[in-house]
């Protein structure tokens, strides 16, 4: 009896979280026509860390708006955790924001006289959970990044560093499949952006998706894979380690910090 050989099976590609395909993004500015993205293709799987730089008119500002949708493209196609976002209405696209992507601006966009805990209920306010439900996921998320001391205090009780954790902990609530951060240390003094960074890097290795948009090489460099833009298109693609690996800075950026208490993702002792 013989048996017939069989090749090796391919490993399954994780599907990719983020899918763009040829996306190209033009403005028209009276008669002048603005190509601000032209024939962007990227793939980024789920678990990854990346990093998309470019300096100012490089377009991605305009990729950063895409990614969110909180803009279309003019030209391509976009895919977000599997659904082609164009197919949307708007009030499917704000449902996706809310549910699909974590949002951290450079500037907290936290609301002023609100207290953490209340900044960090409103997106689950807006996806109508029940008031007890908010409160036990806000909780959670921000004891998650290190704040659950100062659950009842005011943005202007906290340092910019803190503010911005009440950032991360109000875009971890909803459980999105992307945390998208538009230059979210450019507000930040060199201490409180390393403690930023190193909150990032342990979201990601709890297996969350996080891409950076930034300038700086500083926070480029945790990055497992860095995308670089000039004049509306991609001209440098490097991954720095595999998706579930660690690149030398990532490494040492998590060893610098004790080991994180449970449920607690910035090590504790930071103010």
């Amino acid at each position: 009896m013989t048996t017939e050989a069989r090749s090796p099976a391919a490993p399954r590609r994780a599907r990719s979280v983020i899918a763009l395909d040829t996306v190209s993004k033009h403005y028209a500015t009276g008669e002048i026509a603005v190509r601000a993205l032209h024939g962007v293709s990227l793939r980024i799987e789920r678990g990854d860390l990346v990093a998309i730089m470019g300096s100012s008119g490089s377009g991605k500002s305009t990729l950063m708006n895409i990614l969110g949708c909180l803009d279309a493209p003019t030209h391509g196609r976009y895919r977000l955790d599997g659904i082609d976002v164009g197919l949307l209405t708007d009030d499917e696209l704000a449902d996706i924001r809310n549910r699909k992507i974590g949002f951290v601006f450079q500037s907290y966009n936290l609301v002023p006289r609100t207290a953490a805990l209340a900044n960090v209920e409103l997106p689950l306010q807006y996806a109508r959970l029940p008031r007890d439900e908010r409160r036990r996921r806000a909780v959670e998320a921000l004891k998650m990044v290190g704040l659950g001391h100062r659950l009842d205090h005011l943005p202007t009780a906290l340092s910019g560093g803190q503010q911005q954790r009440v950032a991360i902990a109000r875009a971890l609530v909803t459980n999105p499949a992307i945390i998208l951060a538009d230059e979210p240390t450019g507000n930040l003094d060199s201490r409180s952006t390393r403690q930023v960074l190193r909150l990032f890097a342990q979201l990601n290795l709890s297996g969350r998706t996080v891409v950076l948009i930034t300038h700086e090489d500083e926070v480029a460099q945790i990055a497992k894979r860095v995308v670089r833009l000039a004049d509306g298109e991609i001209v440098e693609d490097q991954r720095a380690s595999h998706v579930n690996g660690f690149n030398p800075a990532l490494r040492d950026l998590l060893e610098l910090r004790k080991r994180p208490a449970r449920g607690d993702l910035t090590g504790g002792g930071v103010a």
